[in-house]
């Protein structure tokens, strides 16, 4: 004590807490979930472009492969200077932890689709749109199954934004039951924590899996 609690007292913190838990948890999700759909839809838009332009490719992997490496951790002093709120500087970050890892691996698969399939549609008169989104695309969705390992990057980047200037979220209550020395209450949120990324994991794996093989989720 007072460090390492007992079971006991985790429990009652659950339950004295479970107002402001539930209310952090929530925002925790939804600064999550627009932090995450930011990155992916950026991250598909440059991935396409660096796989199938040579050009675009020329000019924006060199620049991928220095920016991109640098935790989004490490911009936290610049995101709060340039960004208006908080909030939108923890969404910022989270769309750059997702960002760097979804457009290497969508390049890498658009960039490997097969020539034969391209021919192909060629022959059959397809132009450039048809070819990017209906034969490259489709061509690397295997790759897309990596959009769920952009969700690690991003619970880590969450919680360390939330502990910086966001008011509410798991990241802020674990800060700032640590300022009061409150150890129950920090184990509490690291019990919800557990529970509510891995249920974001496996949830996500499961409907990504689902999609590709063709089912309904």
């Amino acid at each position: 004590m007072p460090y390492f609690p007992g079971p006991a007292a985790v429990l009652q913190s659950l339950v004295n807490d479970y107002r402001l838990l539930f209310d952090s948890t929530w925002h925790s999700l939804l600064l999550l979930l627009s932090g995450y759909a930011l990155g992916v839809i950026l991250a598909l838009v440059t991935g396409i472009c660096i796989g199938w332009s040579s050009r675009v490719r020329y000019w924006g992997m060199p620049l991928l492969k220095v920016v991109g490496p640098i935790p989004a951790t490490a911009w936290i002093p610049l995101a709060m200077v340039i960004s208006p709120s908080a909030t939108f500087s923890a969404v910022g970050l989270i769309a750059l932890a997702v960002w760097f890892p979804v457009t290497m691996l969508t390049a890498s698969g658009i960039s490997n689709t097969r020539a034969s399939y391209l021919d192909v549609a060629r022959t059959l008169g397809a132009g450039r749109a048809y070819l990017i989104f209906r034969v490259a695309v489709p061509a690397a969705m295997p790759a897309s199954l990596s959009l769920v390992h952009g969700l690690g990057t991003s619970f880590l980047t969450l919680v360390v934004a939330e502990t910086v200037g966001v008011k509410s979220g798991l990241g802020w209550y674990v800060s700032w039951a640590q300022g009061w020395a409150e150890y129950g209450k920090v184990f509490a949120a690291l019990i919800i924590m557990a529970a509510f990324f891995s249920t974001i994991m496996t949830s996500c794996s499961r409907c990504v899996t689902m999609c590709w093989s063709g089912k309904k989720v």
